[in-house]
């Protein structure tokens, strides 16, 4: 049985892949300076998600206003270590929450179809004071999976999970430093 609690990411040894949907006139901007620039609002607190099929959840496969492009940003592990390292849980004392620089909350994970699973996703909202480090330090790479995402909600949608499931972006465990994992209501990590 899998843990609970568990980052599930596609990731290498110096980056690893978070997800975000957002509207055209932000998401074009992004992918032609290869980082965000406005009307990305460095005013307040962006989530990223390494969870593909939770972002498609909650964007409906690109479909809900405002949501249509869905994006993948290659960011540096330093970067995501060093945010997940300041992070408060959202269901921690709402002061530590509100001074927190970085939020984390788990989610049910979803299948393909939607379905809540039996285990949680990461979602981490990195505050205004880290967002120009999110931008200008982090981010290796942006990507606009829009088109993979329009043919794999088809394929969901026409009964073909199987195929869907192929084009879906490999996720494997994410082991963090453990004193962050446990203070994150992870149970494993690494020494």
């Amino acid at each position: 049985m899998q843990p609970q609690h568990r980052i599930r990411a596609d990731h290498d040894a110096r980056t690893i892949v978070v997800y975000q949907a957002y509207a055209p006139v932000v998401a074009e901007p992004a992918l032609k300076a290869g980082r965000f620039v406005p009307p990305f609002s460095f005013q307040r607190m962006t989530w990223i998600k390494p969870s593909f099929t939770w972002l498609m959840h909650r964007s409906n496969w690109g479909r809900k206003p405002g949501q249509e492009r869905i994006l993948a940003v290659r960011i540096t592990r330093e970067g995501w270590e060093e945010a997940l390292s300041r992070a408060v849980l959202t269901t921690a004392d709402p002061a530590a929450v509100a001074q927190a620089e970085v939020h984390v909350q788990w989610d049910p994970e979803r299948s393909p179809r939607g379905a809540a699973l039996n285990h949680y996703s990461i979602q981490v909202g990195i505050g205004r004071s880290l967002i120009r480090s999110y931008v200008d330090d982090w981010i290796v790479d942006l990507t606009d999976l829009t088109p993979q995402v329009r043919k794999i909600a088809a394929l969901v949608q026409n009964g073909h999970p199987a195929k869907a499931q192929r084009l879906l972006p490999p996720e494997r465990p994410y082991l963090l430093p453990l004193p962050t994992a446990h203070r994150l209501g992870i149970t494993e990590g690494r020494p």
